[in-house]
Formats: C-alpha cells, sequence, structure tokens
C-alpha cells in the first residue's frame, strides 16, 4: 500500500513512508529532530482503565524504538456514545493519561469520533539528535540480539476474547503489556552501542526480525530456546490459541526463513505471535554487549540474548535454531 504512495523530496525528511520503520522523523536544526507516530487499536483487555493504559504505552513505544524521547501526545478516540456509558471513556482516557504521565509528555488534546467499536491510541510526538535516530536497519554481522520482554500477549489476549484465561494470568499479561519500554529505549539509546533497534508488536518476533535483516542486508539467526515466554502462554498455544493475525504473520515471513528442525509448528507460531506493547529488540556491538546487558540489568530491565547477526552471504535470511 505504500508503495503507492509518492516519494517524500524533501532533505530534512530524515525517516519516512518509503520505509517500515517504526515512526517518521524530520530535522528541524543541526541538532535536534522531530520523531512523530500514532498508533491505535480495539480494546485487547475488558478493564477499560487497563486497555487505556496498554494502548497508550504502545503507541510510545515507537518513540522509544527510535532512540528518541517523547515530547507530548494527542488522544485518538471512537467510542459508541449512544450505546456504552460515558464513564468508561472515562476511564480509558484515565489509564492514558497514566501512562502518558509515567512516560513524562503530557497528553495536549485530541481528537473523537463515534463510532460503533471503541478504539483508542495516541499520536505521539518526540525528539531525537539527527545523528543519534536509531533504527530497523543497519545490524551488522557480529551484532548480538537483545529483547527486553516476553512474548505471549497475542495468545493471552486471544484466551480473554474465548474466556479461557486465568485471572492470574490476564493479570500478568495487562502488567506486561501496560510496561512502557521507556528504561530500556533509554538505556539503549544512551549506550551508543545499538545499531538497530525495533519493538515487537504486530507482526511478532520473525516479522521485525525479518524487517531486521532485509533492511540489513544480513542474516540473522534467532534461538528459540533462549526467547522469553510469558509463563502460562504456552499451555494456551499448545491448544491453538492464537488470534488470526499470527497465522497470518507466520505465512508471511515463512518464506524468508529457515526453521531447525526442533522448531515444531506451535513454536513457529509463538515466534510468529503478534505482540501488544511487546519489547524491544536491539542489534548490539559485540565489543559493548556484555556492558550494554549489564546496564539493562541494573536499570531493572531482564533483557534476554536471542539472538546473533550473520553475514548474508547472498540474499538476507532469517534463521532459527
Amino acid at each position: 500500500m505504500l508503495r503507492r504512495l509518492p516519494k517524500v523530496e524533501d532533505a530534512r525528511a530524515l525517516v519516512g513512508h518509503e520505509t517500515r520503520d517504526d515512526a517518521a522523523v524530520y530535522q528541524l536544526s543541526a541538532t535536534e529532530a522531530v520523531v512523530e507516530t500514532v498508533d491505535f487499536f480495539t480494546p485487547v483487555v475488558d478493564d477499560p482503565y487497563w486497555f487505556g493504559r496498554i494502548a497508550a504505552a504502545n503507541a510510545f513505544s515507537d518513540i522509544y524504538a527510535m532512540g528518541a524521547r517523547p515530547l507530548f501526545a494527542l488522544n485518538l478516540v471512537a467510542f459508541p456514545v449512544k450505546t456504552l456509558p460515558i464513564e468508561i471513556l472515562a476511564e480509558i482516557l484515565r489509564g492514558g493519561s497514566e501512562a502518558a504521565q509515567a512516560a513524562g509528555a503530557p497528553i495536549l488534546g485530541g481528537h473523537s469520533i463515534d463510532d460503533p467499536e471503541p478504539k483508542y491510541g495516541l499520536a505521539v510526538t518526540g525528539v531525537v539528535h539527527p545523528d543519534r535516530v536509531l533504527r530497523n536497519v543497519g545490524a551488522r554481522p557480529g551484532d548480538q540480539l537483545l529483547l527486553t520482554k516476553p512474548l505471549g500477549s497475542g495468545v493471552v489476549t486471544t484466551a480473554i476474547k474465548r474466556g479461557i484465561a486465568s485471572a492470574d494470568l490476564i493479570r500478568r499479561a495487562t502488567a506486561l503489556m501496560a510496561e512502557l519500554n521507556r528504561v530500556a529505549g533509554e538505556v539503549l539509546a544512551a549506550s551508543g552501542a545499538v545499531t538497530a533497534l525495533t519493538d515487537v508488536t504486530g507482526f511478532g518476533l520473525l516479522g521485525h526480525a525479518w524487517e531486521v535483516a532485509e533492511g540489513s542486508r544480513v542474516t540473522i539467526r534467532l534461538h528459540a530456546g533462549r526467547v522469553p515466554l510469558l509463563e502460562g502462554m504456552w499451555e494456551l498455544a499448545e491448544q491453538d490459541v492464537f488470534p488470526g493475525g499470527s497465522k497470518a504473520n507466520l505465512a508471511w515471513v515463512a518464506p524468508h526463513v529457515r526453521f531447525g528442525p526442533a522448531v515444531d509448528a506451535t513454536l513457529q507460531l509463538v515466534l510468529a505471535d503478534a505482540q501488544t506493547n511487546g519489547g524491544l529488540l536491539a542489534a548490539v556491538a559485540p565489543g559493548r554487549f556484555e556492558a550494554v546487558r549489564v546496564l539493562l540489568a541494573d536499570a531493572g530491565v531482564a533483557a534476554a540474548h536471542v539472538g546473533e547477526v550473520l553475514a548474508a552471504g547472498g540474499a538476507p535470511a532469517l534463521e532459527v535454531a
């Protein structure tokens, strides 16, 4: 679809729609560039407050994935005002506001429409030095891959919709999805050791890893056994509790992936599972890798070493061992 749009001819547009990056970047001066993203979706949990908080955290994640700092945000609201109590919308907005407060970026306004199905999200504006923009391209052979959150939110939100998720699993998945990527993003941006960065969201770990591989013209190897999973999600995965989007993700990325014999069909779907506000996937220069892991751990982020970057040796590819 984006290929149908005209190419942007502006030297100040550092990142635009021509790539699959997480946000747009527009240079304002020699020392400052504005970063802009927008994201909204339908409810993934039943509690309106937590829906608002999760949706807002998900929108902020794209700013952190660019190595940037959020400045402010605008609400995006679609709500059936004639069929649902306005108190529900108030709770959604309260959740979004509290996420924004935690991000240190106020919500300054927004736009709403009457819509049969509730939807909520944010347009977020951030700032970054033009020379310090982090993108989902630029990974180099030898780089090591870190993932800052476990997978599992797509499976759990599907289980919630089917009424088969336990209260404890809902609580833990909700907390995971509502957790800002602020700390991880700030540590990774400040380290100066990250060559490529993205957040794992709708395309799943496989899809976003493939975007890094393709854009960087390298081969990426993921070690499936090292990928952290939300406790309790595997039992649901074995019952084929996957959203349709996860299956579509796998079908899209599979032609580019070489799966090892131990990576069965269920595990393939888990790795392709569509995430809501998933963790950051970072390619880190090998000489700085352990230092970055320590910095993240000291900041309270349990990042997992999930793979490495190989020389392409031809067309870029994704390997899963």
